[in-house]
């Protein structure tokens, strides 16, 4: 052991009743480096930093901090030893300065306007020090997600962090804020500062870590040098098998639209929060729907499923007008030959009390298919479900556990074959990766590039930029409630999205979006 470690783990070893999250992981951080951790979900990584930060405590192992080893009872040992963490979902107060949320459990007791004067130079100088500069009097629910996040950064570097662990960071971030938030890691490594980066996302531990370990089932399977591996590798050593990360794409004429929204207005209590949006979706294609989470792209969705209703416009679904005052439900919707996978699969798209042949035929229940007469057809709806199982590669493959025993990514391919299955001419798909494993989302995406090749309409809305430029065929970008331009696949990078995404056009870029690219 020696000190030119930050943190040195050996034999770390966690278990949850009979699910054994860590297994004898051993792991070595360099001082003053960014190391990057990868994992699929439910590979250990979120338990592993929450030993390290003390939300857990180690059934065995030690952990060493610059060479000492140290207990960690909680978050006040961790932040005493030096480690601040910036959490995926931020610890702020929505309604506190800037100022104050770093200064926040560190006051000072009765001296507080002269810890006020002193806390303020302190954070002036981590901002000048760092490139974090953000007003110190500005109210944090005043802020966009990039600079909160950068709070986040100060208020661990304010109370002394050495080491600082960020999980998932880059989650709601537009490529411009990434760029922006990996420079400020870099300037906070060249400064001495050891950065621990989780992530799921592989372009990014390739552009800014200088060594990643990978985990797979909670144990550690490879420690590299980034410069010696690439995206193709670390893949495969986190899935155990090569994976693919493009989509075959068949050339084919468009046909038909099957969904048209003209001019839609949603207005809740005085507020436009969808502002006169019009888009067509022909059959055999399939629309990205691009932005920073929070423009309207999940109301869209919503008001498109039937969930919720719409102010003005016309939405024409498989020949079907709806007009605001057109009595609609989802079951109405679905009827017209609409599928929907929701964006938050368990507010939406699973209960998790129920059986996986539950969740299959949730929302179909009532089909023929599935009932004899007065009563449901439970031999069928078992055998259905195991067979579609079979083919969508659900594991366990079993009808009768408990959706909430499945893995997100499985819980995830249940929603999608329930949909995909009925062989909708119209797809909704919003965020279908979100939380899924690398090895399930190239299956994932197959599956939807499929149902454009057979001919459905497909409107995809997804906050990965790599999913959207994969998939789609053409790519709208909301913001603010907006459609604030358009433009063809092949023509989309991730530089020219994100500046749409924080509403900046580029030249090149079509901003008549009711003008359709098809006419």
């Amino acid at each position: 052991m020696t000190d030119s470690y930050a943190i040195e783990l050996q034999g770390i070893d966690k278990k949850f009743g009979d699910v054994h999250a860590n297994k004898a992981i051993d792991l070595q951080v360099r001082k003053g480096s960014i190391h990057g951790i990868v994992g699929e979900n439910g590979a250990g990584k979120s338990t592993l930093m929450s030993i390290i930060y003390g939300f857990y405590r180690a059934d065995a192992g030690h952990i060493r901090i610059n060479g000492k080893e140290v207990r960690i009872n909680g978050s006040q040992d961790a932040i005493a030893a030096g480690i601040g963490m910036v959490h995926q979902h931020f610890m702020l107060v929505e309604n506190f300065t800037v100022l104050e949320n770093v200064m926040l459990g560190t006051e000072g007791g009765a001296a507080l306007d002269k810890g006020k004067v002193a806390a303020r130079a302190e954070l002036e100088r981590l901002e000048r020090d760092y490139g974090l500069e953000v007003d110190p009097d500005a109210i944090i629910e005043e802020l966009p997600v990039g600079l909160q996040q950068r709070v986040e950064i100060l208020k661990a570097l304010y109370r002394g962090a050495e080491i600082l662990i960020l999980d998932e960071p880059t989650g709601v971030l537009t490529p411009q804020e990434t760029e922006h938030l990996f420079k400020i890691l870099k300037a906070l490594r060249d400064q001495g500062t050891t950065v621990i980066l989780i992530t799921h996302k592989l372009r990014e531990i390739m552009a800014v870590t200088d060594h990643v370990s990978v985990m797979r089932q909670g144990g550690m399977v490879a420690h590299v040098d980034t410069v010696d591996t690439d995206r193709n590798a670390l893949a495969e050593l986190m899935v155990g098998r090569k994976v693919r990360f493009t989509v075959d794409r068949i050339a084919h004429e468009a046909g038909d639209v099957r969904l048209k929204v003209e001019n839609l207005v949603v207005e809740r209590e005085g507020v436009r929060l969808i502002n006169d949006l019009s888009f067509e979706v022909r059959a055999g294609e399939i629309l990205g729907v691009a932005g920073v989470s929070g423009n309207g792209q999940s109301l869209l969705m919503k008001v498109l499923a039937g969930i919720e209703g719409f102010t003005s416009g016309k939405i024409t679904l498989n020949g079907h007008e709806l007009l605001p005052t057109t009595t609609t439900s989802p079951l109405v919707v679905r009827e017209m030959g609409v599928g929907h996978v929701p964006e938050d699969r368990h507010k939406m798209g699973l209960i998790n009390k129920f059986d996986a042949k539950e969740a299959f035929i949730m929302g179909y229940h009532k089909s023929d298919k599935y009932n004899k007469g007065w009563l449901q057809d439970k031999k069928f709806i078992r055998q259905d479900t195991q067979e579609k199982m079979t083919t969508w590669d659900v594991r366990p493959d079993d009808p009768d556990l408990k959706t909430a025993s499945f893995s997100g990514g499985n819980q995830q391919k249940i929603v999608i074959a329930r949909e995909v299955e009925k062989n909708p001419d119209v797809f909704l798909v919003g965020q279908p990766t979100r939380g899924v494993d690398i090895g399930a989302i190239e299956f994932i995406h197959k599956r939807v590039m499929d149902m454009r090749n057979e001919g459905k309409a497909v409107l995809l809305v997804s906050v990965e930029l790599d999913e959207i430029m994969s998939l789609s065929d053409r790519i709208v970008v909301m913001y603010a409630g907006n459609i604030v331009g358009e433009l063809k696949a092949e023509a989309a990078d991730e530089k020219t999205l994100g500046l749409m995404m924080a509403n900046i056009m580029p030249d090149d870029v079509d901003t008549t979006v009711k003008e359709s690219a098809h006419e």
